[in-house]
């Protein structure tokens, strides 16, 4: 069977404003009593984790909270999490927070299955091109930004630390069984993170697009979200608390994971992860610094798609012919990211030695990931460095 032919989605997804106060009850439906909750030291420190375990607490669900999660998710930090799961009468995983916290639980969750029948299970072990197929326990994601839309893939993305390598690990182990999607999670996101996690859905949704495994299903999903993103974005940046903007953006963050999950993301996302393990810049700002360039760089292979695409953004009107529109969407894209003040790697403090001395490395580790071979375009190594060169300054 084809691969792209396939759909893939939690089986129950909950979505709406208020939405996170239904835990209890989604809990009760799937016969869960006792889960752990995988979250980070924010959403403890702010008390946002109340609006989910106070729900829990008054219908009487015991649970434990995992809340040492980092930035960019690490093999340590999961081997910690596994061994709290694996010694605890756990029934479910529930993921709280942004894209770390819901990509740790998903590792958890695949490697404590490992670990039940070989104890020297690691999360190399599952890298790509291996599938995560199976998990220890249902898993139920319940994202506080508009971003990944980690909610409703089947990938998670974590960092080897001895490799010093982001690793994308892939399969239904990966899935969740259902997702809670309540925009009033993100009413209180800051600029930084509304933007960087909103270019990262608005790339999730064109890569998926322009992506040599589209298809009819991915593409329903990426042409509203390209549409929701591209129209809300700037105002949840600039109108933080517009509930209009951020529902419209969570949407479109979800239709993109969905979209992504079925047509896999391309050369931005190949591109992106190793800057984010050697530098340590988050994820969707790594995205935003990479996409105008990469763009730029496959816009002929598939000029028709990313035509579609300014046009659905709302970067060219439907009166522009298709040469028109991709060169707006080229410009529409740099624009975004001056609006967004998306900093070039060496805006971002990044030292130009460090930077060209790992650029070989960085493309070996784009290309070894398998993204890149879903670009319109498909690069060489040789390609990768030189956009790397561009992107710098």
């Amino acid at each position: 069977m084809d691969e792209a032919a396939l759909l893939y989605s939690p089986r129950l997804l909950d979505i709406g404003g208020g939405a996170v106060r239904r835990t209890a009850a989604l809990c009760r439906r799937f016969g869960i009593s006792h889960p752990l909750i995988v979250t980070d030291p924010y959403m403890i420190k702010s008390k946002l984790i109340c609006v989910l375990t106070d729900t829990l607490s008054a219908a009487s669900i015991e649970f434990a909270i995992f809340s040492d999660t980092v930035a960019d998710p690490t093999d340590e930090v999961v081997d910690v999490g596994v061994e709290l799961l694996n010694s605890g009468n756990f029934d479910a995983v529930i993921a709280f927070g942004g894209g770390s916290p819901i990509d740790t639980a998903k590792a958890i969750n695949i490697l404590a299955h490992a670990r039940r029948t070989e104890p020297s299970a690691c999360m190399r072990d599952y890298k790509m091109p291996e599938l995560a197929d199976h998990a220890a326990l249902p898993l139920i994601a319940i994202p506080t930004t508009a971003g990944t839309g980690s909610e409703v893939t089947r990938f998670t993305v974590i960092t080897d630390i001895g490799l010093d390598e982001k690793m994308l690990i892939s399969g239904l182990g990966a899935l969740p069984i259902a997702a809670i999607v309540d925009y009033q999670l993100t009413l209180d996101m800051p600029p930084r993170l509304t933007a960087d996690t909103g270019i990262d859905s608005f790339t999730h949704a064109l890569e998926a697009f322009v992506s040599r495994h589209a298809n009819a299903n991915s593409d329903l999903f990426a042409r509203s979200a390209l549409s929701l993103i591209g129209t809300h974005l700037k105002t949840a940046y600039t109108e933080p608390h517009n509930h209009a903007a951020r529902e419209a953006m969570m949407l479109g963050a979800t239709h993109a994971g969905i979209a992504c999950s079925i047509a896999p993301v391309a050369l931005v996302h190949g591109m992106a992860r190793p800057i984010g393990a050697h530098f340590h810049v988050p994820h969707g700002l790594s995205n935003a610094m990479m996409l105008p360039a990469v763009t730029a760089y496959s816009l002929r292979s598939a000029l028709p798609r990313y035509a579609e695409v300014a046009r659905l953004a709302g970067f060219a009107t439907a009166s522009d012919n298709d040469e028109e529109a991709g060169l707006k969407l080229v410009e529409g894209l740099r624009e975004m990211n001056r609006d967004l003040t998306v900093p070039s790697p060496r805006a971002y403090g990044i030292n130009p030695d460090g930077w060209h001395a790992k650029k070989t490395l960085m493309a070996e580790q784009a290309l070894a990931s398998g993204s890149p071979a879903n670009n319109p375009k498909v690069p060489t190594k040789a390609d990768i460095e030189t956009l790397y060169e561009q992107v710098f300054e």
